[in-house]
């Protein structure tokens, strides 16, 4: 495939063979990120994608969509499968127009809505001010408490029962703790909002049972398939018992947000490559996988205090942490920069309370997802700890030269898939 590109535009398969080289030769710690597989990879630049199929299986608006019907159901059947729920909607091109669908669903412009504060972990589309989401309804925050870092559940009662959100959002971006779905619930009801748990970060642990379902106590679950899930960039929607007990209607509320709503044709190419992905995660290898996740995510968070390093909420509990820099006489952006040029990918972030602004943020936020996907286990995760310490603390160019050149070594001891 690589080959007839280049004949057709050497200046874009330069950079890609580029981007190759460079995921080759380097860490990605980003915990958002992930490796997927070729065979994920071949679904997705598949021939689906020059079909046109707006609308749902049986219901299009276009002739020739019977295969692409099929691809489409054995998605929905798997996703339904792997995550206990009895309607998925898997149209969604990503994890923000999937929550965009799910505010359609259940509130009109102007109504409450409630997340966690973007700076403490939370996500653009759970309020925050210029988001859609932030824009359009009136948004609401809870944080977390300064002593610990775990979320705030008690400030949180008290200010949905004031301030009557019609949905609340349960779901972090950079949370290094286990999500208590329960307690979620028991504010919900206490005001009579949908719950809706945005579990893109952790669905190839929630699949892999590393972390609680909150399937048991969300009305509503969405997802990205890229992440810990280790598929290709998309969106899925889940209602789940409690969400058709709520709303009869919300299966079908949920349907037409995403079509015709909020988009028109679905990726199918994409859409495949989920089932694909879906397919993968419902293998046992895969919840080894999973698990060693959090397993290595743990080590290196404990490697990384063990050089005097400072975690937020103390350490992690899945499969990301954040990294307080603010004694280490740097700034996360500093701390990126520096790292990318030893080969180590992570990304700048806020910390709870930051007194520094977004774009200059206190700390780094890392994760393992990626480099378990190579192979890698807790001895190695003693390695990347040490780089990361030596690169920060030295601040030179010549510890990242030579960082870089066994970080180098490494990875052709584990190769990416």
């Amino acid at each position: 495939m690589i080959k007839r590109l280049k004949s057709v535009d050497k200046e874009i398969s330069d950079l890609i063979k580029a981007e190759r080289k460079r995921r080759e030769e380097g860490l990605e710690m980003i915990p958002s990120e992930n490796h997927t597989s070729p065979a994920v990879l071949e679904a997705l630049s598949s021939i689906l994608n020059d079909k046109y199929a707006e609308g749902y299986p049986g219901k299009r608006y276009y002739g020739g969509c019977g295969i692409i019907d099929g691809v489409e159901l054995i998605c929905q059947e798997r996703a339904k499968d792997l995550f206990k729920v009895p309607h998925v909607n898997v149209q969604p091109y990503s994890g923000s127009p999937a929550n965009h669908a799910v505010h359609f669903a259940t509130l009109k412009p102007g109504d409450t809505v409630m997340g966690m504060d973007l700076m403490v972990g939370g996500h653009l589309t759970h309020g925050f001010k210029v988001n859609f989401s932030g824009k359009y309804y009136k948004a609401i925050s809870y944080g977390v408490k300064k002593r610990g870092g775990n979320i705030d559940f008690d400030e949180m009662l008290k200010v949905a029962k004031k301030e009557k959100p019609g949905l609340i959002w349960a779901g972090t971006t950079a949370y290094p703790k286990i999500i208590d779905w329960k307690r979620f619930r028991e504010v919900a009801d206490s005001v009579g909002a949908f719950l809706a748990a945005d579990i893109a970060h952790i669905a190839g642990l929630v699949v892999s049972g590393i972390h609680p379902s909150p399937v048991p106590y969300a009305h509503i679950v969405t997802t990205t398939t890229h992440k810990t899930l280790r598929g290709p960039r998309g969106g899925i929607v889940m209602v789940t018992p409690s969400g058709i007990d709520k709303d009869k209607d919300l299966p079908s509320k949920i349907d037409k947000a995403i079509f015709p709503g909020l988009q028109g044709g679905p990726h199918e190419h994409q859409i495949a490559a989920i089932a694909v992905a879906l397919k993968e995660a419902s293998t046992k290898e895969f919840k080894d996988y999973g698990k060693q996740i959090v397993k290595n995510s743990i080590a290196l968070g404990n490697y990384l205090k063990e050089s005097g390093f400072s975690l937020v909420s103390g350490g992690t509990e899945n499969h990301l942490m954040v990294v307080d820099l603010s004694k280490e006489g740097l700034s996360g952006q500093e701390a990126q920069d520096l790292l990318d040029r030893a080969g180590i990918t992570v990304n700048k972030n806020t910390i709870p309370f930051d007194p520094n602004p977004p774009f200059k943020p206190s700390g780094i936020r890392l994760g393992t997802p990626a480099v378990t996907t190579r192979k890698m286990k807790e001895r190695e995760m003693k390695k990347i700890a040490l780089w990361i310490a030596r690169v920060i603390r030295e601040k030179d160019e010549r510890t990242c030269r030579s960082v870089r050149k066994e970080v180098k070594e490494i990875c052709k001891i584990f190769p990416i898939p």
